[in-house]
């Protein structure tokens, strides 16, 4: 494992002539389009495929729950900035993507997965590189494992601020560090064994508080991300992995970068001290400074993290 820790002290972003301007493309999908926005990369220069993270978010990076980052986008920019291309996507089902499937919720890692490779292709076929970069947020990274099993087109893969251990471990951890849910913890924990073991879960007599959760209509997503292992995929990825993690993510812990990485002992890590989960700079200690940050598009992406992902996809064999 090759391992960086960055600070403020990174360079500044050298800028390069204007960046080409973004434009709408489709690839096919499993009943309809899927929709994402092209920066074309400059003559020889990567492009890099951004995979969002859980839930309905964007290819901007923002959702209907209060997310209006707008961190894959600006990070599109920052990219376009030194010549490098990208090309950010709308999960299957949400937003211009709406018509690849009837329903949003009838999905896996697996049929994102398939999704990555078709982008991959339209990438290659509307630009001049021979391969593609990914890069996963969050739950995106573990698409971009899976995507990565077959790796034909892929010059590599990023994995920013993503899981690194089974689901069903996480939020047992989750759910046992909040005093209040000692009442549901045995159900819970009961519901979690048997999504694990790829059995649905009964509801109907559920306590209330753990129905958004163990929801019937994502259940099929839940078992099939609880069977997959993060640091195990990581383990059989064959093209250059970097991990990065931000030490002011409140969602996904630098614990979780390094068990990717003791996964794949060949990545590089990178851990930004003062990044959180969408990707920005956070001033201060506190939640609220954190969580702040979660609803200003008008912060820019966090610069070391440029940096990291420029040196990476220019030369991902160092």
């Amino acid at each position: 494992m090759k391992k960086t820790l960055c600070t403020l002290a990174a360079a500044s972003l050298a800028t390069s002539v204007a960046a080409p301007e973004p434009v709408a493309v489709t690839a096919p999908g499993p009943e309809g389009e899927l929709a994402g926005t092209l920066i074309a990369p400059e003559e020889g220069k990567p492009l890099v495929l951004i995979v969002p993270g859980s839930g309905p978010t964007d290819r901007d990076g923002n959702n209907p729950m209060g997310v209006t980052a707008a961190s894959y986008r600006l990070l599109a920019e920052a990219l376009a900035e030194r010549g490098i291309g990208s090309l950010r996507i709308d999960k299957r089902g949400m937003f211009g993507s709406k018509a690849a499937i009837p329903d949003p919720n009838d999905v896996t890692i697996g049929g994102y997965a398939d999704d990555v490779a078709a982008w991959a292709q339209v990438a290659k076929s509307e630009t001049s590189v021979e391969c593609v970069f990914v890069l996963g947020h969050s739950e995106g990274g573990l698409v971009t494992l899976a995507a990565a099993q077959e790796a034909g087109d892929l010059c590599g893969i990023l994995l920013v601020a993503s899981v690194g251990r089974p689901l069903g471990d996480t939020l047992r951890e989750q759910l046992q560090s909040n005093p209040a849910n000692a009442v549901v913890l045995d159900e819970a924990f009961a519901a979690i064994d048997k999504l694990e073991a790829g059995e649905r879960v009964d509801t109907q007599d559920m306590h209330r508080g753990l129905l958004p959760l163990f929801n019937p209509a994502v259940q099929g997503f839940l078992i099939d991300m609880f069977a997959r292992n993060p640091a195990e995929l990581a383990a059989s990825v064959q093209v250059p992995m970097l991990i990065v993690a931000g030490g002011k993510d409140i969602q996904t812990p630098v614990s979780d970068a390094e068990a990717l990485a003791e996964g794949q002992p060949e990545a590089k890590l990178v851990v930004i001290e003062d990044m959180n989960h969408v990707l920005k700079t956070v001033e201060g200690d506190t939640r609220l400074a954190n969580m702040a940050t979660y609803s200003d598009s008008s912060l820019p992406i966090h610069p070391e993290l440029v940096e990291a992902v420029v040196a990476f996809v220019e030369e991902p064999g160092i």
